[in-house]
């Protein structure tokens, strides 16, 4: 059976059973747990400092990069129950694991996957320009020569890690002018020098990403994460981060012209 190109699987859900290496990198705490699938997922939870936001943007950015064709490891939906880490003896990461019941992400690990390096790797200038186009298209200020937040694995770039991006939910009143941003930050990508086809990436991803199936990424996030401290109901917040995508996809434009302006001044 053929699948509409605007249809998102749903995520699996795996019960976290093993808590096994902080992987203390990131300032948010994740770590590698084992799931009652037998298999090992690196944890994001919802506990730690940006909470369900972080998830959030990890989520829907990971899933985009993956419509358009990119390589992102499975993430599932990680369950803690209450019970979970309290034989943990590092304080700090007991009460993180006590501030994350529930629901968490928990993106497969890739086992033997190595940090991608620019200055040993070379990246194909269309892969390299799908990749830029995203990530202004996210907004995600966190995929730099400091932090890539890219793997090598099996001799092919995977993505991990889009935490950073969609960074208007922090103020939800300003969505609407960060949706028609150019995203200076773009000039600072470490894929941008070998990103010499920007144009041919842009037609071919706007050619696959549409409305639909980003309403159906943005359906993809559980209600409880979209819960705040702020009266903006879940069902609200999930239609601005629609609208915000759906803005930037129409005016796909200002980021485009902004990333090869970019890199055309660093070459």
């Amino acid at each position: 059976m053929i699948v509409p190109l605007h249809i998102i699987p749903p995520l699996r859900t795996v019960q976290v059973m093993r808590y096994l290496t902080p992987l203390r990198e990131g300032g948010s705490l994740p770590a590698i747990a084992e799931a009652d699938d037998d298999f090992l997922y690196v944890l994001k939870f919802r506990g730690a400092g940006q909470g369900t936001k972080a998830l959030i943007a990890d989520l829907i950015g990971g899933e985009i990069a993956r419509a358009i064709g990119l390589k992102v490891p499975e993430m599932v939906f990680a369950d803690l129950d209450e019970a979970f880490g309290r034989t943990e003896p590092d304080e700090e990461i007991q009460d993180l694991l006590k501030a994350s019941q529930g629901t968490n992400l928990g993106v497969h690990f890739l086992s033997g996957s190595i940090t991608y390096d620019p200055a040993v790797t070379q990246v194909d200038p269309l892969l390299a320009s799908c990749i830029v186009w995203l990530d202004a298209f996210i907004t995600n200020v966190d995929r730099t020569a400091r932090n890539t937040n890219m793997l090598t694995w099996n001799k092919e770039l995977w993505l991990i890690d889009h935490g950073a991006a969609l960074y208007f939910h922090h103020n939800w009143s300003n969505w609407q002018a960060q949706a028609q941003s150019p995203f200076t930050l773009i000039k600072d990508h470490v894929l941008l020098p070998q990103a010499s086809q920007i144009k041919e990436a842009d037609a071919k991803i706007r050619a696959s990403l549409h409305p639909q199936l980003l309403q159906n990424i943005v359906q993809l996030v559980p209600d409880d994460w979209l819960q705040g401290d702020d009266e903006i109901t879940p069902t609200e917040k999930r239609k601005v981060y629609y609208s915000f995508l759906e803005q930037r996809l129409q005016q796909a434009d200002l980021f485009v012209n902004e990333a090869i302006n970019a890199r055309e001044a660093l070459i």
